[in-house]
């Protein structure tokens, strides 16, 4: 609905995309909203994004991702 901002594709397949960021003095689409993380199995055959649910005790209202990136060990 508000974009995303980035994307880390893993070797396997899975993409995790970052969404939401808002820069202060630019319109937002969704300005009340958090951001939010997006998991996508490129694997699929019709492949949709699905939103991460964040654990509780993080501060999701001031959630702002920019950028995304993955350590594969």
């Amino acid at each position: 609905e508000t974009g995303s901002e980035d994307i880390d594709i893993l070797p396997n397949g899975l993409a995790f995309i970052s969404s939401g960021l808002k820069y202060p003095g630019i319109k937002s689409p969704a300005p009340d909203k958090p951001g939010e993380i997006f998991l996508m199995d490129l694997n699929e055959d019709n492949p949709r994004a699905v939103e991460l649910r964040i654990s509780r005790g993080f501060d999701l209202a001031s959630f702002n991702p920019h950028g995304i990136s993955t350590y594969v060990d």
